[in-house]
């Protein structure tokens, strides 16, 4: 789990988390719990296979059930629970899925970004800090790489414009409300609690655990940052314990493990570490809007917040197997 810095920063906070159900925001919100925080989570579907309920954690939040499209949902919150820290994580997450179904991937992630974000300006007399969920994808593909807090937002395709606009928005809100806003650019985060088959970490752990081919929708060549699931929660704790500080208030953050890889890299690690070498991947090549190269550089974040990554890949896929097998009641 997460070590316990800052814990008396955050013994009785109020928190408000936004995608507390998925890899991100239930071991966020573990973590919180850890800390003593008092935290309240948006949650927008049950499902009893996600981190914050097979560890109970949603009996020990107070949960409220809507979705980022609802305004007054969001507003009622944050009035109601005197809320001081808020992290938004909620989102529609994938790629592929934005391609299909761009209008829904729109208001979740940029009319639920600006609702968020209004909320909290209307409820700037309780809100301490917001930490904004952006991602590497609102970078827009870039021949220069890798890519720095300076590079241009240049998305593209629905899902990068999606979180391109909700970055903007961020932005905005801080510079003409002077709300104190804070931004996380993650590279692809891995590790227990994604249950989101179609990205190449689980798809294909569970793959291998069925002793089947995994399936690759790409033609095996992308490139990607691969960032542990606690090194990317303890970057956004340590957004919120400094956004008050000059040079943290207001700015974007890349986290990334600055050791980029190819998707059969990552297929090969695991197939050997799962003892799989004999199950060879069915190569597809059908993936749609998605980025050839992408990675980051975490200069900033080392510079200014301390911040660094504690797990390689090979570290962060055997931390990993092992909640896949429960989850899935396979033979260890």
């Amino acid at each position: 789990m997460i070590s316990q810095e800052g814990d008396a920063f955050w013994k009785g906070r109020r928190v408000f988390v936004t995608g507390a159900t998925g890899i991100i925001g239930s071991r966020l919100v573990g973590s919180l719990l850890e800390r003593q925080a008092s935290v309240t989570a948006l949650v927008y579907e049950v499902d009893p296979r996600s981190d914050l309920y097979r560890s109970g954690d949603i009996d020990r939040v107070s949960a409220v059930h809507g979705e980022l499209e609802d305004y007054l949902t969001l507003a009622k919150a944050l009035d109601e629970h005197r809320v001081e820290t808020v992290f938004h994580l909620g989102a529609q997450p994938l790629v592929e899925a934005a391609h299909r179904l761009p209008l829904q991937t729109f208001e979740a992630n940029i009319r639920g970004t600006y609702n968020l974000l209004e909320a909290c300006r209307r409820n700037s007399h309780f809100v301490r800090s917001v930490v904004i969920a952006s991602s590497d994808k609102a970078y827009g593909e870039s021949d220069e790489l890798p890519y720095t807090e300076e590079t241009p937002l240049n998305g593209r395709h629905p899902y990068e414009v999606s979180k391109s606009a909700a970055d903007m928005l961020a932005q905005s809100y801080h510079h003409t409300f002077c709300l104190p806003v804070t931004i996380a650019r993650c590279g692809n985060v891995y590790g227990p609690g994604d249950l989101n088959w179609s990205r190449l970490v689980p798809g294909t752990i569970r793959s291998f655990l069925r002793c089947e081919r995994p399936v690759i929708r790409s033609d095996g060549g992308f490139v990607r940052d691969y960032v542990f699931v606690d090194d990317v929660v303890r970057s956004y704790l340590s957004l919120a314990e400094h956004a008050e500080e000059d040079g943290v208030r207001g700015e974007a953050f890349n986290f990334s493990a600055e050791s980029p890889f190819g998707v059969m890299d990552v297929v090969g690690a695991l197939a050997k570490l799962m003892d799989c070498e004999h199950l060879e991947p069915d190569i597809r090549g059908t993936a749609q809007g998605e980025i050839r190269s992408q990675y980051l550089s975490s200069a900033k974040a080392r510079r200014v917040l301390g911040w660094q990554p504690r797990f390689t890949l090979a570290e962060g896929l055997r931390c990993t197997i092992p909640w896949y097998r429960e989850l899935l009641r396979a033979p260890a």
